[in-house]
């Protein structure tokens, strides 16, 4: 099967909002050759560029009859993958991924492993701030944003609502996988994940 088509089918394959990189598809073909087979799945419309070296599979809306507008989160991802970095979302981007602010952010914050940068999306702003590898490693994409979320909060405002919805946001088998990774995190964090998780 040509590598366009293996191409095509990954996107295909994936849910509306998904973005990606070109090193996504180098299992599938050499460099240049995926380059210009995601030029051709931009111009068929397959993709959309959201930003230098990332794409999306746009999402059509036919209530507002145009594209939706990229998910910054995938988008961070995709950046993140392309670069080889560990993330976490931070500050009010952590706390509206885990349901505790209903307000969407303009700027979307996140620690990263890579160095401190800013990108474009449409009228989305994304923020990474370089953080040292040993303060990401080790630990899970859930429990790296729980740690993130509480750090938002602060110590002393984590309400028992705010402690009951983070409990409901994970499974019991992901609360015992963040009690046994976030062992060694702040010690009030810590304590806070204990009443969360166990």
């Amino acid at each position: 099967m040509k590598s366009s088509t293996l191409m095509q089918d990954r996107i295909m394959n994936a849910p509306f909002g998904s973005a990606f990189v070109l090193s996504d598809f180098t299992d599938l073909a050499e460099y240049e050759t995926v380059k210009k087979g995601i030029a051709r799945l931009e111009s068929k419309g397959y993709l959309r560029r959201v930003c230098r070296g990332v794409y999306d599979k746009p999402k059509f809306s036919s209530l507002l009859q145009e594209y939706a507008v990229p998910d910054p989160d995938a988008v961070a991802h995709a950046i993140a993958r392309n670069y080889n970095w560990t993330i976490a979302a931070s500050g009010n981007t952590a706390l509206n991924q885990l349901g505790l602010s209903t307000q969407v952010p303009a700027n979307w914050s996140y620690i990263s492993t890579g160095p401190y940068k800013e990108y474009t999306v449409g009228n989305i702003r994304l923020e990474f701030k370089h953080r040292a590898a040993s303060q990401l490693g080790g630990m899970s994409d859930k429990t790296l944003l729980l740690i993130q979320a509480l750090k938002a909060l602060g110590k002393g405002n984590v309400s028992d609502l705010d402690r009951q919805k983070l409990r409901e946001r994970f499974s019991e088998e992901v609360r015992v996988k963040i009690l046994s990774e976030s062992q060694h995190t702040i010690s009030w964090i810590y304590s806070e994940i204990k009443a969360i998780c166990s």
